[in-house]
This record gives structure tokens, C-alpha cells and sequence, in this order.
């Protein structure tokens, strides 16, 4: 049988397209090549390591820069790439080019070698994010968003790319497969893109922020699902009913045990580890990326793709209740800072843009990826609990391609079953999608009619000095201060915000967590503060201990109104001195004055409600 595609977007040189057509295996561009050709002699690891540097620097640097300016530093990686290939340096100065990427076996290796590892550990990352269980909890517009989302931009997708003209297809026989990866291409939303936006527009706690990751969750899972069904077919020569049956229903047992048994059993191992070195982190990451090589392994044999294997294996372990935050950090951290931007810088020596752009190719790819996720998400919505401002943010929020479309389009070129303009047009329909969600998403949230959100906070709800050392009993003590100041029970209330903080926490960084429920017979919101002198362990994304505790609490039929009070106070809260002024406040007078001044300095806040009808 076929082997299944590395997933490393190199475009195979004229003479050996063909072998890396349907039906045959895809070469493994990384250490194998090494065991075929001549021993690697002093020369190539000097050039190695001078690759490895200019790539690393520059792409991490212009990657900072484009971050500063507000887009994914994305952009910036590739285009180093672009700038250090064929494109540009190739074109000007050929000599040099030849001279630091040179077109050998071995030297092409070593570097593709860094980059397919780099791909499979973003996987893991990834996998790390997706919060199955919550997902789960949630599964009823959860599970809408994601499976809706998914199926309807892969439709629309294939089904358009079915009329595409012959030249942008390699082999025009195998039209229905060139398009079912097309596709799915353009169904695969990106998680990673979507949480930074989320972050940086103080949502990510909210709960349209929950609603948007966990659907995210079950995108992921399904097109990674399918994706990996439609490698494992499709190597093997043709893709018919009789091959994708058993390849089904393979699949979705496999995955079923990873993310039931599998999961169980990596959060006992992860506890156990814990509890035998509750002093040493690394204990953890080691043993989370071991399982990212063992189920990558076990797919990569199972011809799912290694891929799946470790994207599962980061599901699995995401699940762990001992994985702390600065575990998961730590692993994004080297996975973001070094794999990343070598991975899509190297994307750029193997291309030459100018020669295969398309605009009429990328006009088409970004369209249809675009207007086709779009839909699925806002289709996904419809139903009762979420209004259509937020209907209309969560389509907004599922249309960027990002850092996963690129990937699954390089296994596509890899085995020859893209075409190299149709890649390219994929890799500018991802920048154009990522650079244009968080301005788009931005003003969905922006329109929303304005309100003063001051007048839910009574002078009364101010603790200055909270009895409580842990979070759920900072909970309760908050919750029994609004329940002498409303007619409901403060039992319910806390059960409530209780519930809502075990799908997902609350702690937004820098000392500040913002507990929140949407309740039934609450009449407007309220909102209670409470100040921590020793600090409460929230696990916190930056693992400091959170001292300003806001608790949130909305009326359930208004489905918006906690998403612009929860920004509100995010961003009130983030000078430094706003926060300092916050902390020295010593009575609850003080501490007043010191969120009127915060609060203030942001007049009148959107709030998210349904603007009335007219008439």
C-alpha cells in the first residue's frame, strides 16, 4: 500500500513529478534522502546552519514587525521565503542564491528535514488548543457551528473547482480529486489566527469567545477527519465508495478511542507525572511530545498521516487537568518562535511567486474560502440563544484559512495532485483572509449601539479585601454579595458561574480574572469586584496569581450584553496603572473612585444588543 503524505509543501522538480503522482507513494522529503545519497560532508552542515540562520532571523524579525502593525507575522515569514527564493534573490542574484540554497540532494534535505518536524510539532500545538470536552459540554450550537462550518465551504468548494479549465490542473482525469482537495483547503478554518484575534480584542473569555473556539474544536477535528480519509484513499490510485467505506469508518473509530480511552489514559499519565515531579514541567512536555511521535507514528503506519497522529495526540493530552498553562506555553513558544518561521519561510525558496501567480486563481480561492465559511458558520448559528449580531460575528470569526490550509495544500502539491499556481493562489487566499479578519471582526463588534456599563456596578458590590484564597470560593463570596443586593438565590448564581468557569477559564492575565454567567430571571446586569490581596491561583494563560476578581452577570435573553461589558473591562483594565491604582485601593470608597477613573477613561461602551425593530 501507499505511504501517506509527509506534509512538507515542496514542489517536486520536473523529472519526478510523475513518480509523485496518484497511486504512488509520496517521497518522505526529509532523512531519508540522507541515507540514499553520499555522507554529508563539513560543507553542508556550514551551509545548514547559515541557512538555518538567515531563515530564523529574518523571519523572525519581519514577523515582528508585520505582528506590530497589527497582522499575523505570518506575512512576514513567507515573505522572507519569497524574498530569499527563486522570486526575488533567485532572479537578482543567482550566483549568490545558488550559493546559500543550493539545489542539492543532501543540502535540501537537511532543511526539509527541520521544516517537516517543525509542521508535525505545530500539529501537537494545535491539537493542545482544542478543548474537546468543552466542545462536548456545548455540543448543541457547537456542534452546528462546527460540522455546518465545515461541510458547507467544502461543498461549495469542490463543487465550483469541478469547472476550474484544465490548466490549472496537473492531470485533468483526476478532476473530481484535484477538486475534493481544493475543497477541503478552503473548508479548514484557523484556530490559531482566530485566538490571537480573540485575544487582542479582549473576547477569547467571552461567551461568544467560548462559542467561537469550541465550534473551532469540532471544525478542526472533522476536517482533519476527513482530510486524512481523503489522503488514504486517494494514495492508493482512485477514490470510490468501495475504498472510502472502510477508511471511514476506520478513521472515525480510531479517533473515537483516541479522544475517549486515549484521552483517559494520557490525563492519568500526565497526573502521575505530576505527581512524581511536581517541580519539574519539563517532565510533562517531554511526555506530550513523545505521544505526538507515538500516534504520529501510529497514523503515519495506518496511512492517516502523521499529521492526524500528532494533531489527535495534542487533542488527547489537552485534555489533562494537570497540564498547566505554563506547559502549554512553553511548547507554543518553541514551536511559534522557531519551527513556524522557518516551516513558511522555507516555503518561499521552493517557489517562485511571480512565475505562477494567478490573479484570477486567487481572486477565485480567496472568494469562495471567504463567502464559503463564511455561510457555514452563520448557517451553523441559526437557532435559538444566539442573536444575529452574533450570528454574524461567528461567521466573521470562521473565515480566516491561516497556518493549517497551508499545510493540508502542501500535501496536496507534494503529491502532485495541486498544481503549483493553484498552491500559491491558496498561500495568498490565506493571507488576504487572515489580514482582513480581525478589521472585519472588529466592526461587527464595534457597530453594536451603545450603552454606559458604570450603572451596573452598585457602590455596594465593591469587596475590597476578599476572605477568599481559592477561585470557586472567591466565586461564591462574590455571588453572596450580589444575592444581598438582588431578590435571586446565592446558590444558583454560583452554581452558575461555577458551571460556566469548568467549560473554560476565566483568568485573562495580568492579575485580573473575569468569572461570568447569563442568567434566567436576572432583569439587567450586574457587576461585583472583589480585590485578592495574596492573590488566587486561576490558572491564568500567564500564570501569575490573579488579584482583581470582575464577576459579570447578564439577563439570558440578552445574548449580547456580556460580550462588550467583558471587553469593557478588559480593556480598561489594561495600563499597568489603572491596575496598580486598583490594587493599593484599600476600602471599598477607594476602589470605587479607582474603576469609575479606569471605566471612565473609556466614556460610553458598545454594548452587544440586538438594535430594536422598527415599528
Amino acid at each position: 500500500m501507499a505511504r501517506a503524505a509527509s506534509g512538507h509543501p515542496r514542489v517536486p522538480p520536473p523529472d519526478s513529478r510523475a513518480a509523485t503522482r496518484l497511486g504512488e507513494s509520496a517521497p518522505f522529503q526529509g532523512a531519508s534522502q540522507i541515507c540514499d545519497t553520499p555522507e554529508v560532508e563539513e560543507r553542508h552542515l556550514l551551509i545548514f546552519l547559515v541557512q538555518v540562520f538567515l531563515l530564523l532571523s529574518l523571519a523572525r524579525g519581519f514577523g515582528e514587525i508585520v505582528r506590530r502593525w497589527g497582522h499575523p507575522p505570518l506575512a512576514g515569514e513567507i515573505l522572507i521565503g519569497v524574498l530569499l527564493g527563486p522570486t526575488v534573490l533567485g532572479r537578482a542574484l543567482p550566483e549568490l542564491a545558488g550559493a546559500i540554497f543550493p539545489t542539492d540532494a543532501i543540502q535540501e534535505s537537511m532543511l526539509d528535514t527541520v521544516s517537516q518536524i517543525g509542521v508535525l510539532f505545530l500539529l501537537l500545538e494545535t491539537g493542545l488548543e482544542v478543548d474537546a470536552s468543552a466542545a462536548w459540554r456545548q455540543r448543541g450550537p457547537t456542534l452546528r457551528i462546527g460540522i455546518v462550518g465545515v461541510l458547507v465551504p467544502l461543498a461549495l468548494g469542490f463543487a465550483l473547482s469541478l469547472g476550474l479549465p484544465d490548466r490549472y490542473l496537473i492531470d485533468a482525469e483526476q478532476r473530481v480529486i484535484f477538486a475534493l482537495f481544493l475543497g477541503t483547503t478552503m473548508a479548514i478554518s484557523s484556530m490559531v489566527i482566530i485566538a490571537r484575534v480573540l485575544h487582542d480584542l479582549d473576547l477569547v473569555k467571552s461567551d461568544l469567545g467560548l462559542l467561537t473556539l469550541c465550534g473551532y474544536a469540532v471544525n478542526d477535528i472533522l476536517a482533519w477527519v476527513i482530510f486524512s480519509i481523503i489522503i488514504a484513499t486517494t494514495t492508493q490510485g482512485t477514490l470510490t465508495l468501495v475504498s472510502f467505506g472502510p477508511f471511514l469508518l476506520f478513521t472515525l473509530l480510531f479517533t473515537t478511542l483516541s479522544l475517549t480511552l486515549g484521552r483517559r489514559l494520557a490525563d492519568r499519565a500526565i497526573d502521575y507525572i505530576t505527581a512524581q515531579r511536581p517541580d519539574n514541567p519539563g517532565a510533562v512536555l517531554s511526555f506530550v511530545c513523545c505521544l505526538g511521535l507515538l500516534w504520529g507514528a501510529l497514523t503515519q503506519w495506518m496511512e492517516l498521516t502523521a499529521l492526524f497522529g500528532f494533531f489527535l495526540a495534542g487533542v488527547m493530552a489537552g485534555e489533562a487537568r494537570h497540564l498547566s498553562e505554563r506547559t502549554r506555553h512553553s511548547l507554543s513558544q518553541m514551536v511559534h518562535s522557531i519551527f513556524v518561521p522557518l516551516y513558511f519561510a522555507g516555503i518561499g525558496l521552493r517557489i517562485d511567486f511571480f512565475e505562477n501567480f494567478d490573479l484570477l486563481l486567487v481572486v477565485f480561492v480567496s472568494l469562495v474560502s471567504i463567502v464559503g465559511k463564511f455561510l457555514g458558520a452563520w448557517l451553523g448559528a441559526l437557532g435559538p440563544g444566539i442573536s444575529r449580531e452574533d450570528r454574524l460575528s461567528l461567521g466573521i470569526a470562521f473565515t480566516p484559512s491561516g497556518v493549517t490550509g497551508i499545510v493540508v495544500a502542501g500535501v496536496a502539491l507534494e503529491l502532485g495532485i495541486l498544481s503549483t499556481p493553484v498552491f500559491v493562489a491558496i498561500v495568498f487566499s490565506t493571507l488576504i483572509s487572515s489580514l482582513l479578519v480581525g478589521p472585519w471582526l472588529a466592526w461587527s463588534i464595534h457597530r453594536r449601539r451603545e450603552l454606559d456599563i458604570l450603572e451596573f456596578l452598585p457602590r455596594n458590590a465593591v469587596i475590597p479585601d476578599l476572605h477568599s484564597t481559592e477561585r470557586f470560593q472567591a466565586i461564591r463570596e462574590l455571588c453572596d454579595t450580589v444575592a444581598d443586593r438582588t431578590d435571586l438565590d446565592a446558590r444558583k448564581l454560583s452554581e452558575a458561574v461555577q458551571k460556566r468557569e469548568t467549560l473554560m477559564g476565566t483568568g485573562t492575565g495580568h492579575a485580573m480574572a473575569v468569572p461570568h454567567a447569563r442568567l434566567a430571571g436576572l432583569r439587567r446586569p450586574v457587576i461585583a469586584f472583589g480585590r485578592s490581596i495574596p492573590g488566587i491561583d486561576w490558572d491564568a494563560p500567564d500564570g501569575h496569581e490573579v488579584h482583581l476578581v470582575f464577576l459579570v452577570l447578564t439577563p439570558e435573553s440578552e445574548n449580547g450584553l456580556q460580550l462588550q461589558i467583558l471587553a469593557a473591562l478588559a480593556q480598561a483594565m489594561l495600563p499597568a496603572e489603572a491596575r496598580t491604582r486598583l490594587r493599593r485601593a484599600e476600602t471599598s470608597d477607594a476602589a470605587r473612585r479607582a474603576l469609575d477613573a479606569a471605566l471612565r477613561s473609556q466614556e460610553l461602551v458598545r454594548l452587544a444588543a440586538d438594535p430594536p425593530e422598527a415599528g
